[in-house]
């Protein structure tokens, strides 16, 4: 359902927050590498049939130049969810950011904060629970669980010796 694309096998330990986060919710999902630059023809041919495989959304991650989100998003028809991702060759991941962020009108690109694959997946999980009631309902009990750690985290830290 959900598609975690990524242009290089470096990106792995921030993507792998996305499907940690997907496994959570009991959203299905695939994941592997295109490259925008090094797999051209994998990136087209990817883009091209992805909606005709089942999937819903793809959450996209690339690092220093970054054209992997918005590239999917100029030929699929569907929702893409960038990950600037940190890498070796980065500007303190600013190149990435920009890159990502900055899409021409008609080629959106939804863009999530440096590393934040989580946050990518828990997107994704919230475009398909529109129209899915039971993983509505498993998001909001995991927003749910989110409000109740930090209330436990204030409770502790208020505690008076």
């Amino acid at each position: 359902m959900v598609s975690i694309i990524m242009g290089s096998d470096s990106d792995l330990p921030v993507m792998q927050k996305a499907a940690d986060i997907l496994t959570e919710l009991q959203v299905p999902f695939e994941m592997t590498i295109v490259s925008a630059h090094r797999t051209p023809d994998r990136l087209f041919e990817f883009a091209k049939a992805a909606h005709g495989r089942g999937i819903k959304v793809v959450i996209a991650g690339a690092g220093g130049a970054a054209h992997l989100p918005g590239m999917v998003a100029a030929i699929s028809p569907l929702p893409v969810i960038g990950v600037p991702v940190k890498s070796s060759n980065s500007i303190d991941g600013w190149d990435s950011i920009l890159s990502i962020l900055q899409m021409p009108e008609g080629v959106p690109v939804a863009t999530v904060a440096l590393n934040a694959a989580r946050n990518a997946g828990i997107l994704a999980a919230q475009m398909i629970a529109t129209a899915d009631d039971q993983l509505l309902g498993r998001i909001a009990a995991f927003k749910q669980g989110l409000e109740a750690t930090v209330l436990e985290k204030a409770k502790r830290m208020e505690k008076k010796p």
